[in-house]
């Protein structure tokens, strides 16, 4: 058997750390203003000028701020599993960076699970594979949950 090779399906938004993976931001070098994905442009703060960031870790964990389920397959580029499986999805707020990041949650969890302020942890979990390639993606796992614990 053939070992496939774990490669981010984003390349740059996120490590591939299997114990402490972390989503990947920019921190303005003028103001401090993070942002996720990361600005390369101009900050998105209003009243900043700046033109130059930093990459910066984002906090591993967060609470949920809001959940819905995705009933039906999104369009290109993303990669279902044939047949598609529906997911939920959430917006988890960072306390320490002020911020809303939005994700899947892990398999097995689904919105009946949810609650709005759930504390979740980051996790890696594949989201698709080729002959050579597993294709991982960030997703958000209830704090201390058993099911659905992904790659």
């Amino acid at each position: 058997m053939t070992t496939k090779t774990r490669v981010p399906a984003i390349d740059g938004w996120f490590t591939l750390d299997e114990q402490a993976p972390t989503l990947l931001g920019s921190k303005c070098t003028s103001c401090g203003n993070i942002a996720f994905p990361k600005e390369t442009f101009f900050c998105r703060n209003p009243q900043c000028q700046g033109k130059e960031f930093a990459e910066t870790p984002l906090s591993r964990t967060g609470k949920i701020w809001s959940y819905t389920d995705a009933c039906y397959q999104p369009p290109k580029p993303y990669e279902a599993a044939d047949p598609y499986v529906p997911f939920a999805l959430v917006a988890v707020e960072l306390a320490a960076e002020q911020m809303v990041v939005m994700g899947q949650v892990v398999p097995g969890v689904g919105v009946n699970d949810l609650s709005v302020g759930t504390e979740v942890e980051l996790v890696l979990d594949t989201l698709y594979e080729d002959d050579e390639h597993e294709y991982m993606v960030w997703k958000w796992r209830p704090t201390g949950a058993r099911i659905g614990q992904g790659a």
